[in-house]
């Protein structure tokens, strides 16, 4: 069976960390086989391997959309740039 759109939303924040690349691995193997998926996730790391594209939200609101390289690497809005500049720092 292969669902039309696969929805995930924290699929590993409550894992054992031993299981996490586990999972992360059968989310990366379903994307390249061309699974369409929405999935939240604040571990950009892991998006970023397995996104064609990202909407990057604050409060409620999607502030931009864009490619992966798009939106980490060359933001547009002042709000994604904060963030990621941020993140960067400690995790990219």
């Amino acid at each position: 069976m292969k669902p039309d759109v696969l929805l995930l939303d924290e699929p590993t924040s409550a894992l054992d960390p031993e299981l996490v690349g586990e999972v992360e691995k059968s989310i990366a193997d379903a994307a390249k086989s061309g699974q369409t998926m929405i999935l939240v996730s604040h571990d950009m790391s892991f998006v970023a391997q397995v996104a064609d594209k990202i909407l990057f939200l604050d409060k409620g609101k999607i502030i931009e959309s864009g490619t992966p390289d798009e939106i980490i690497h060359h933001p547009k809005e002042e709000r994604t740039k904060e963030f990621f500049a941020s993140y960067k720092r400690t995790y990219i």
